[in-house]
């Protein structure tokens, strides 16, 4: 018989898959003695078995959960539901990987108008029985029979109003009866029955609510943000119930072992007195620093950081930590590996590693690749002088400029038009993950450290501050006031995550610096990864920048962009609209020292490594005005101005453009074939190379130009234009009297250039895999077209698990890849190989190139250090399952 419950000393922390992360800790954690309230774990399966079952609870789930519930009676010696001694217990979910507060969660199940009486006396504390119970009936209402919390939190705060009290503590048992009261009647009116007094029903009907979470829109929208599958599902957590709000001595609150932030070893997070855990995470009241508990309960606070030490221990990670403290007994909730930020997960790596805890290995798969990209993006200029609105928690790291939006929704719609906007809430929940997606930072007015705003702004490197209690906002009319100054939705405001400043307007920011233990993790990429890293470049100042992240070279820079510059337009207007060769000859001789003192510049910055330079890709028509453009210009002068010579400029230009306008030009005459029918382009190309290569030879610099022919479909147009860069380097040769080295390669963005590779190699020192255009061709997609039009869709409706635009598609665009390497090395077996499209700085991009035997990857400058990272993770990775299936065999 299938076991689909398990109780928590069955489990153990490598149930992962079956338990959940969180079921898997409470079994690890029972199973090494900690105190942890006691319980059992229904499966991921269950979950599953429900959905297939339409929603329903299968009879054997139920029976195997009946069993458990049973067990878990005896072991605390309470039963559900008895009047005078009653089990409360908590309903949790717990997916495989982590989703905090994506999912529901129910507290105090097993409360009704019977056993909230007997608590009051076993506890002889009426006034926490009443809070236990309303707080009950608020959440379950919520979660269990969709009301929305508003109607509760509205009610609440009107009692606080008539009574005069600010805070909750300050009510008594006698006006949470009379809450309570207020509740049930919001509970009848909105789903005309009764709030259900069976805890058993209740138990069930929360069960199923923790499942349907499984699917709501913010797990949802979680899940396709980090890449998390469908099909896993969700595990159920059944809990006894601790309580944190029974009085001066109890508490509860989260922690983590190190600050998630910078990563320093010390304890970090926040609790409250007196208080229950959604009270900490959901920004109701403001909580205290952990360091003060030390003050208030020392014996409490030694206990929990020896705890904390022996979980870091245990998990060889940092732990992000729920405890309760009831009447000055520590029990822990819940462990997890803490979410962090870029600087943080590698100042805890690096020090773990100093510490003896894990090795270097260990250390680079702790890092993930993406979150680099926080380490690599502008910060507030310290020169600046800041006129500070007010100052909040520093949640999240980093420095944000926006629009200010109250509403996830807005924030979401503003953000796909392509606005930068800042969401302003008073706190965050689940709901809002859209909204915190497409904004650029968050701001609330309540919540702590590890409120929601703070724990998913951290997670995707979002700048954030919470509990900025100066911030007076109103959401009916899109404003905020802080102190004086008012604040409409749609003005500009700057954040600094990092300190906690509010300011207004837009304020200079400056580039990142890396820091020593960063640059250390990455000198230890370096060393065990055994695939190139390269930066695609296009100018000086983006080679030096590439130079600094520790590229190897340069794996593509794009010709057009230096004839794109705005200068530099009219003389290729010129060589592209001559009626001869002559006029022709003559433009292309102005843009030659052009050329040549970008590449002397693009050499000198990459200091002796190679650099792969594409010759001219894009059809000339690119460089030429737009067509409907020119055609209302030319119409405007030929009713004001129809003798002009403006009018006989335009009117050329149009012709002109008429020519050379094509109804697919992503196919059409541009790369090799435009060399072929105007070789004298090209040819002026290799010979600013070439005289570069010279120039900086006289210098005593080595070089190692690489020149790539774009868009090869067939060996003869290789053949052709190899010949004509062979010729121009012997003419360069000659004429300098100096002798360079350079290959001449080709890239493979064609499908019948990866299927006839094995002759293209014969005419090839490298292939360099433009993913870009072959992703284009293999799909038959337009990219422009296909992202703006239906690709979200095919994602979001999973015809595709990805945008093959961004992660590269194996099945498929890979094949060729695979093909294309294969047939290449069967001609040449010293072929260089490599990639050169977006997807060389992504992580399972990169890991395919390494499978693939690829040589190199080139991605642009600032995802230079995420590509060293992914490329070591993938030689260890697959390192290690080599020698997992050596030791097997």
């Amino acid at each position: 018989m299938d076991q689909f419950v398990y109780l928590f000393n069955e489990g153990n922390g490598n149930m992962r898959d079956l338990l959940g992360g969180k079921g898997a800790n409470l079994a690890e954690m029972t199973q090494i003695g900690l105190p942890v309230p006691y319980g059992f774990t229904i499966t991921t399966q269950a979950c599953n078995a429900y959905y297939e079952a339409s929603k329903t609870i299968p009879t054997i789930v139920e029976k195997q959960t009946l069993e458990a519930l049973a067990r878990l009676e005896e072991k605390m010696g309470k039963k559900l539901g008895d009047p005078q001694d009653p089990l409360l217990v908590s309903v949790r979910s717990g997916s495989v990987f982590s989703m905090p507060g994506m999912m529901d969660t129910i507290l105090n199940l097993g409360m009704n108008d019977e056993t909230v009486v007997g608590l009051a006396k076993l506890t002889d504390n009426a006034r926490f029985s009443y809070d236990s119970y309303r707080r009950f009936i608020q959440m379950f209402s919520n979660v269990v029979l969709e009301i929305d919390t508003y109607y509760f939190e509205q009610f609440l705060e009107e009692v606080r109003e008539q009574k005069g009290y600010s805070s909750d503590p300050e009510m008594t048992a006698e006006d949470w009866q009379g809450v309570i009261a207020g509740y049930k009647g919001i509970v009848k009116k909105h789903t005309r029955k009764d709030f259900p007094q069976d805890p058993k029903e209740q138990l069930f009907l929360a069960i199923n609510a923790v499942f349907n979470s499984w699917n709501n829109q913010r797990a949802i929208v979680y899940r396709r943000l980090n890449k998390i599958p469908d099909h896993l599902g969700t595990a159920v957590n059944i809990q006894s119930m601790v309580f944190g709000n029974m009085g001066n001595d109890s508490g509860t609150g989260v922690a983590f072992t190190r600050n998630p932030s910078t990563g320093e070893h010390v304890l970090y997070g926040e609790y409250l007195i007196n208080a229950q855990g959604e009270d900490v995470v959901a920004g109701i009241r403001t909580p205290q620093p952990i360091a003060t508990l030390k003050d208030e309960m020392p014996r409490v606070y030694q206990q929990f950081s020896d705890t904390c030490k022996r979980l870091e221990q245990h998990y060889k990670e940092m732990q992000d930590i729920e405890f309760t403290v009831e009447r000055g007994q520590l029990f822990i909730l819940q462990t997890r590996n803490g979410k962090r930020t870029a600087a943080a997960a590698i100042r805890i790596a690096v020090d773990m590693v100093e510490e003896g805890i894990i090795d270097k290995k260990t250390a680079l798969l702790r890092v993930d690749p993406d979150q680099l990209n926080q380490l690599l993006h502008r910060r507030i200029d310290d020169k600046f002088e800041k006129r500070v609105l007010a100052k909040g928690l520093p949640a999240s790291p980093g420095a944000a400029t926006g629009q200010v939006v109250f509403d996830a929704d807005e924030a979401e719609a503003l953000g796909n038009d392509g606005k930068k906007v800042i969401l302003v809430r008073p706190e965050t929940t689940p709901d809002d993950i859209h909204g915190i997606v497409a904004a650029q930072a968050i701001l609330t007015s309540r919540g702590g450290m590890t409120s929601h705003a703070a724990v998913v702004a951290r997670g995707m490197g979002k700048a954030c501050i919470c509990g900025c209690e100066a911030l007076k906002i109103d959401l009916r009319a899109k404003q905020f006031t802080i102190g004086e100054t008012l604040v409409n939705y749609g003005d500009i405001i700057t954040i600094d995550g990092s300190t906690g400043e509010i300011m207004l307007g837009e304020i200079p920011m400056i580039d990142p610096e890396l820091s020593d233990e960063f640059q250390l993790l990455l000198a230890w990429a370096d060393h065990e990864r055994k695939i190139g890293v390269r930066a695609n470049a296009d100018n000086p100042e983006d080679a030096r920048k590439a130079f600094e992240f520790g590229a190897g070279g340069i794996g593509l820079c794009r010709t057009e962009h230096m004839f794109m510059d705005i200068k530099r337009i009219p003389t290729v207007q010129k060589m592209i609209l001559a009626e001869n060769y002559g006029e022709r000859m003559a433009a292309l001789d102005d843009l030659l020292p052009m050329q040549q003192g970008d590449f002397e510049g693009i050499f000198e910055a990459m200091q002796g490594f190679p650099v792969t330079i594409r010759l001219l890709d894009p059809p000339l028509h690119e460089f030429l005005p737009d067509k409907e453009d020119l055609l209302v210009e030319v119409t405007k002068l030929q009713i004001t101005d129809p003798g002009s010579a403006e009018l006989k400029k335009k009117e050329q230009l149009l012709k002109k453009v008429r020519q050379l306008d094509e109804y697919n030009p992503m196919l059409g005459h541009r790369g090799c074939r435009l060399g072929i029918i105007y070789p004298e382009i090209y040819e002026m190309q290799a010979k600013a190379i070439f005289y570069a290569a010279a120039a900086l030879a006289d210098k005593g610099m080595t070089v190692q130009p690489e020149i790539m022919i774009p868009l090869v479909g067939h060996v003869n147009e290789l053949k052709q234009m190899r010949q004509l860069v062979i010729d121009a380097a012997t003419l360069v040769q000659e004429e300098t009297g100096k002798h360079f080295e350079y290959t001449i390669g080709t890239m493979i963005e064609i499908p019948r250039a990866a299927i006839t590779a094995d002759q293209i190699a014969e005419e090839a020192d490298f292939f360099s895999f433009g993913t870009n255009d072959l992703t284009q061709t293999t799909f038959g997609y337009s990219r422009d077209d296909a992202e703006g039009k239906f690709l979200q869709a095919y994602i979001e409706n999973k015809v595709l698990p990805e945008n093959p635009f961004a992660v590269l598609d194996q099945n498929g665009v890979g094949k060729l890849i695979e093909m294309g390497v294969t047939h290449g090395r069967k001609t040449k077996p010293t072929l260089k190989t490599g990639i050169c499209g977006e997807h060389g700085g992504e992580k399972s991009s990169i890991d395919f190139c390494y499978r693939t035997g690829l040589d190199y990857v080139s991605c642009s400058p600032y995802r230079v250090p995420l590509a060293r990272l992914a490329a070591a993770q993938a030689t260890i990775r697959h390192e290690q399952n080599k020698e997992e299936v050596y030791t097997t065999a």
